[in-house]
């Protein structure tokens, strides 16, 4: 749906395309629900804001996703507000029609197997640029993740990605948390990476447990020195890992390990299910 009209075809004139000059997001429906859908859309707005879009409508848009999600049963929706179309030239002066494009696409396969029997990652190569104005919301130059993401190898689910003074930040398409002893640490955002919808979900479950999350720089050797390794994105839920590289990741029945991510997946479905 373009602009409200069931296509697949955008102007070649749209900023979207010619700069990469727009916001996205990628949520879970479920029984033609929106699953975190205000939060979604706050951080689409943010985004709006940050690279001063103007004209989005979100009653429209909030009509546009009830009317294209309706009867669905599970699947992705992706939003992408582009700033419109424009003449040749990086200014954006007079433009206040931004382009509304949604999407729905089929939920990738071997996601319940990986909730269930977690998953393998590795480092990768690629890493991640400064930029404070553009961190935490997801516009759509995205060829840094595009780039770390091709590096993975078949067996290889996801990737640990750092920023270019080695701190780990992310995944190649989601962030990721550490447990180490009784912490639970998760990279600082600040200067670059996604501030992820699910991510905030799951801080916020932790915190009604009283167990507090610490966000900050995460090193090569807190990665070595984890108990545990999860991934989080609002598709996904949550993926924890059983092998980077050589090591491989016991998750023991009644260790703080395995309640946590255990209590943290139970929590994701109901969220799924009490959105049906």
């Amino acid at each position: 749906m373009v602009n409200g009209r069931l296509q697949n075809s955008l102007p070649v004139s749209d900023r979207g395309l010619q700069y990469g000059d727009g916001v996205w997001e990628t949520l879970l429906i479920s029984s033609g629900k929106s699953i975190l859908l205000d939060e979604h859309l706050e951080r689409l707005n943010w985004g709006c804001r940050v690279l001063k879009i103007l004209g989005l409508d979100e009653k429209i848009l909030r009509q546009e996703i009830a009317f294209l999600t309706q009867d669905i049963s599970h699947c992705i929706l992706k939003i992408i507000i582009t700033r419109g179309s424009g003449g040749r030239g990086y200014s954006a002066q007079g433009l206040n029609k931004p382009t509304r494009l949604l999407a729905l696409h089929k939920l990738p396969e071997n996601i319940e197997n990986y909730r269930h029997n977690g998953i393998k990652i590795q480092y990768c190569h690629t890493q991640l640029t400064h930029n404070s104005l553009l961190a935490g919301f997801k516009h759509l130059n995205r060829l840094e993740q595009v780039l770390a993401r091709s590096e993975l190898v078949n067996d290889c689910q996801e990737g640990l990605v750092s920023d270019i003074q080695g701190n780990i930040i992310e995944g190649t398409m989601s962030n990721v948390f550490l447990i180490l002893g009784q912490q639970i640490i998760t990279p600082s955002l600040e200067q670059c990476g996604i501030k992820g919808i699910m991510r905030a979900y799951i801080i916020s479950l932790l915190a009604k447990e009283n167990i507090d999350v610490i966000e900050r720089c995460v090193s090569m050797q807190d990665i070595d020195n984890a108990n545990g390794i999860f991934f989080t994105n609002s598709v996904i839920g949550l993926w924890f890992v059983v092998k980077l590289n050589e090591r491989y990741f016991e998750y023991k029945k009644g260790s703080f390990v395995f309640t946590v991510i255990n209590n943290l997946q139970k929590k994701i479905r109901l969220l799924e299910k009490k959105s049906n």
